[in-house]
């Protein structure tokens, strides 16, 4: 199918880590960019154009697709029940904001491409996990459903709506990558708990890529997993990440831990670093979605 031309594009969320080389790439094919954004606009890159939240629905009018990325960092800070329900308060009602908006548009946009999170599946064994899967247990697979529950709303005026569930984003500049390597750096890295749990990652750029190909063909809708097929568990890839750096790890009984892991972070860190699935990107490849990072290692040596 022929991608379409992306003439005018709403980014929300689009200053965070995925959304500011997301907002160069459009700039790049010719689109007019506008960014939803709370923040000043410093940073965005030259051409594309800063609004509050307030312009709300004159600037959804007539775009060709809105792509939301809006929401509180999971792992900014500790979860304190205040701070988890800013998590999902910061999804659900900037979601539910967006979809109120299009129901006001004389000409609704055509595709709201929104992100969401393969916390949605929950901890799983070692068997892969493709987008038919139900939905798991927990904070993070509620918050994750009730997201996506809000942005499927908008089909319901004709907007075809697409759901990627992002699994844990490398970029050399920011996000898990740097806080991961740095222990290791420092000739303190280790498997963490068990070690056997999945770590299902995706490249920064190939993440970009899909959230363009989600806004630009028509076949995508519904539910895709945002991560690379080469998923791993957490002591395969901290082993790589040691390789990488050419540091040693060391052999910490994965019960010490995984104990001080709960200590530091409380429940935050069964849910992102003792848990986890082996998530793949079924309906992606079956589109003929092509990544340029399919293995962790070539994504390492790209970043590190």
């Amino acid at each position: 199918m022929e991608p379409k031309v992306l003439n005018r594009v709403v980014v929300a969320g689009g200053t965070g880590l995925v959304g500011r080389p997301l907002v160069r790439d459009l700039l790049d094919l010719g689109t007019q960019v506008h960014v939803l954004t709370r923040r000043a606009a410093a940073g965005l890159p030259a051409g594309a154009h800063a609004h509050g939240w307030e312009d709300l629905p004159a600037l959804l009018d007539g775009a060709d697709a809105v792509i939301n990325l809006a929401g509180e960092g999971i792992a900014d800070q500790r979860w304190t029940v205040a701070r988890k329900a800013a998590i999902r308060q910061s999804r659900t009602q900037t979601t539910r904001r967006l979809v109120e908006a299009m129901r006001d548009c004389q000409k609704p946009p055509r595709v709201l491409v929104n992100a969401s999170a393969i916390g949605y599946y929950g901890a799983r064994d070692r068997t892969p996990v493709d987008e038919g899967a139900a939905p798991g247990t927990g904070f993070l697979a509620e918050t994750c459903r009730d997201w996506e529950a809000e942005a499927m709303a908008a089909s319901a005026i004709g907007v075809r709506v697409v759901r990627i569930r992002t699994g844990v984003v490398l970029a050399r500049e920011g996000g898990a990558l740097p806080k991961m390597a740095l222990p290791v750096r420092y000739y303190l890295g280790c498997a963490l708990g068990s070690g056997k749990q999945g770590l299902s990652w995706i490249h920064r750029d190939d993440l970009v890529a899909m959230f363009l190909e989600a806004a630009r063909n028509d076949a995508w809708e519904g539910p895709f997993n945002g991560t690379a097929p080469g998923f791993l568990d957490n002591e395969a890839f901290t082993d790589l990440l040691a390789r990488q750096l050419h540091r040693p790890l060391l052999p910490v009984p994965g019960r010490l831990t995984a104990a001080a892991m709960k200590v530091v972070l409380g429940d935050m860190a069964d849910a992102l670093l003792l848990q986890g699935a082996f998530v793949v990107p079924a309906r992606a490849r079956a589109l003929g979605f092509e990544f340029l990072f399919t293995e962790a290692a070539d994504a390492l040596a790209d970043l590190l």
